[in-house]
């Protein structure tokens, strides 16, 4: 092992932080290089390697877009974070760490190999993505490099200055994005705080709340948003989530990059990942949502299999005084509305809908991050 990566892991060690590790498709050697330094029982609390798109999905809550990607990596560093926090009885500091890699390997890839890393704190997210020069190392130089910068990672994440050089071509360079979080980010990622408004001022007296991921923001939602002002002459708060029922929470890099989109329109940003969390936020509140959202809300298999709980969500909802503004939807080809989906009669009576001559806009998030 190289000296000078002997030291930095000495120094991981003695940091006093401990981590949780997640590597898949390359960088896995960093794990062993940490646990060989005396030590590693101080600050290793886990190690995972999620190498089959199966084990990756598990890790990360569904299947990415991208396997290879920074935001994968942010996301793969956000679950090993949370994992932290669950693992150590320590009042320590805590980070995940990540990578996803695409290196050389017994057949041609068409892409760039490349390495994405990736680490998570309470006050920061951080990523760093480098592309390597295809085809000029092989395959165990490439992991060796790409299990460096996981270590260089660490050290950051640990607070320690690196004080080795990547051997990297002239042409090659890491690519940094780090995002220190705003403390009211950060008792909301801990739950400390439920809710951060951001922008809205004046738009609080009478709201309703536009809940949804907004990745990203397009003129469909400003558009639903203006029509439901007129409709039920109220403020719209657009609402975004950074928790999910089955994902890790948005990282920094995540929240900033969606928040910005919002510019001076205003937006809460929340933990609650169901809508009867987000009526107990917001009692007596109207939301405005997709056909495709009111029917997730009154399908069974959302509530895990469970008739009786979706009921029991719906009722408290009613109790809570929450309503839904439903807009239509081109869903599988055909427009679906209010009128046309099967939902519970109790659903429906908490509900209306805007008409297609009204509003139709087939523009979806999904469409737009695949072009």
């Amino acid at each position: 092992m190289n000296p000078q990566i002997r030291s930095r892991i000495e120094a991981i060690h003695a940091a006093e932080v401990q981590f949780v590790l997640a590597v898949t498709g390359g960088g896995a050697s960093a794990i062993g290089d940490l646990l060989s330094v005396p030590g590693g029982s101080r600050s290793v609390l886990d190690a995972q390697v999620p190498y089959s798109p199966q084990a990756l999905a598990k890790w990360i809550g569904a299947q990415p877009e991208q396997s290879c990607s920074e935001r994968t990596a942010r996301a793969m560093a956000m679950a090993a974070y949370m994992w932290a926090r669950q693992l150590s009885t320590s009042e320590g500091p805590l980070a995940g760490v990540s990578a996803t890699a695409s290196l050389a390997s017994d057949r041609p890839k068409k892409g760039p190999h490349r390495v994405h890393v990736a680490f998570q704190t309470i006050s920061t997210t951080c990523a760093l993505t480098l592309e390597l020069n295809k085809g000029k190392r092989t395959r165990e130089e490439e992991e060796q490099l790409a299990a460096e910068l996981v270590l260089y990672a660490a050290a950051e994440a640990a607070g320690i200055e690196p004080t080795f050089e990547l051997q990297l071509a002239e042409d090659e360079k890491v690519v940094r994005r780090r995002i220190e979080a705003l403390p009211s980010w950060r008792t909301l990622l801990t739950g400390e705080q439920s809710v951060v408004e951001m922008n809205c001022r004046g738009a609080t007296d009478s709201i309703a709340l536009f809940p949804g991921a907004f990745n990203p923001l397009h003129a469909g939602h400003v558009e639903m948003a203006a029509i439901a002002e007129q409709v039920l002459d109220c403020h719209v708060l657009y609402e975004l989530s950074i928790a999910n029922v089955d994902k890790p929470p948005l990282d920094y890099v995540e929240i900033e990059s969606r928040a910005l989109q919002f510019e001076e329109k205003p937006l809460v940003l929340t933990r609650a990942a169901t809508f009867v969390e987000k009526a107990r936020l917001y009692p007596e509140t109207p939301f405005i949502c997709g056909a495709d959202t009111i029917m997730r809300i009154g399908q069974a298999k959302y509530y895990g299999g469970s008739i009786k709980a979706r009921d029991a969500a719906i009722a408290e909802l009613t109790e809570l005084g929450s309503s839904f503004l439903v807009f239509g939807r081109e869903l599988e080809g055909a427009y679906c509305t209010l009128e046309t989906l099967r939902l519970p009669k109790s659903l429906v009576d908490i509900s209306s809908s805007i008409s297609e001559s009204t509003f139709r806009n087939d523009v979806s998030s999904t469409q737009l991050r695949g072009e």
